[in-house]
Formats: C-alpha cells, sequence, structure tokens
C-alpha cells in the first residue's frame, strides 16, 4: 500500500509532461477560423499558398512543443528537490523524453512530419502546372493519402504521404486528438516519398 501513492504521484506527472508539450498542436490547430481554407478531413486538399503556408505553421507548432516541454521539465526538477519527488521524476522523465525525441531528428532518426522541404516540393509542384511543362491542358493538383495527383489527369505529380494537417477530423476533437498523439503528426500509411524526403533533406 506505500507504493501506491508513490506510483500514482508519478504516473500523474508522467501523463501531464506527456499532454502539455502536445496540447499547442492539439488545440491551435484544430480552431474552426485556422481552417475556412480547406475541405473536411479527409478528403484530398488542392494545392495553394495556403497550403503550403499550412506546412510551415505545421512545422513552427512542432517545435514550438520542444520551448513548451521545458517548462514541466524545469517543474519536475524543483519538485524532486523541494516538493514531491515522484511526481518531479514523472515530470522530468517524460518531458525529458520528449526533449529528446525531438533532438534526435538532428543525428540521423526520422525527420519531422512537416520539414521545409515538403513546403518546398508542394511548391515546386503548383509551378510546374502553371508552366509549359504541366500534366494536361488544366491540372488541378491536390495532395492525397499518399501522392500529389492531378485530380484532372491522374497523374501522381510527387510521393509525399500526407502528414495531419490540423483540420478537424471526422471521428470527433477528443478521439482525433488521441489519434494525433499515438501518431505525433505522421501519416497514418507511408510510401517511398519518406524516403525521397529523407534523402533530399539529407543532401542539404
Amino acid at each position: 500500500m506505500s507504493l501506491f501513492a508513490p506510483v500514482m504521484y508519478f504516473s500523474f506527472g508522467f501523463i501531464v509532461a506527456f499532454l502539455f508539450p502536445r496540447l499547442p498542436i492539439i488545440m491551435i490547430t484544430r480552431g474552426k477560423g485556422f481552417n475556412t481554407s480547406f475541405p473536411e478531413h479527409p478528403f484530398p486538399i488542392p494545392l495553394s499558398p495556403k497550403l503550403t503556408q499550412r506546412v510551415l505553421h505545421m512545422r513552427m507548432i512542432y517545435w514550438m512543443g520542444f520551448v513548451v516541454a521545458t517548462i514541466p521539465l524545469l517543474f519536475g526538477l524543483v519538485s524532486i528537490k523541494w516538493g514531491n519527488s515522484a511526481f518531479g521524476f514523472g515530470l522530468w522523465l517524460s518531458s525529458g523524453w520528449f526533449i529528446l525525441s525531438r533532438l534526435q531528428t538532428f543525428v540521423g532518426g526520422p525527420k519531422p512530419p512537416w520539414t521545409l522541404t515538403m513546403a518546398q516540393r508542394l511548391q515546386t509542384v503548383m509551378d510546374e502546372t502553371k508552366s509549359d511543362s504541366s500534366c494536361c491542358t488544366y491540372p488541378q493538383p491536390e495532395w492525397q493519402i499518399l501522392t500529389v495527383s492531378c485530380s484532372t489527369c491522374g497523374k501522381v505529380l510527387d510521393k509525399i504521404p500526407r502528414p495531419d494537417l490540423g483540420r478537424k477530423r471526422m471521428d470527433g476533437f477528443f478521439v482525433g486528438s488521441f489519434r494525433l498523439l499515438l501518431t505525433d503528426g505522421y501519416p497514418t500509411v507511408s510510401d517511398h516519398g519518406d524516403e525521397l524526403e529523407n534523402l533530399q533533406d539529407s543532401e542539404e
């Protein structure tokens, strides 16, 4: 019975620190005003400057979580020294793991779900559809689940699996948020586009 309270405090601290740095991407992107320019999930999204901007916004919010995670990390260290050590250790361990998982991106781990390269590739596809080398007479590029394709002629313009883009999901706010926590924004299905993006990023 003596272990019950410390385990509960540790678990509570761990859960709080797990959710806290992920709140910005859950709360900010699901707002109604943030999604007026896009069709409802899970329909394809037509390529536009606003879509490119959305990818860059998601990238910024993703890294914002890195900064937000330092708050429970510091509170955990303070709690370990002057407060409830079990609760503080839960905060410290969870937020520390979150920060390490973000830092591993720079030493060879998986890339973030939203990258500058991704935004540049979307912009390149848009530019090509407006040039003489367009896929058809009336190209309409859209971002589907696994690829960027032309809805007019069906040609695959780029193989980029679509990550979470902040749209409200059909399964509701809570189930959608839980799904986002599980996937961390990465596409639920993948293709060779991920490998190509990693290769491009490594070449930069």
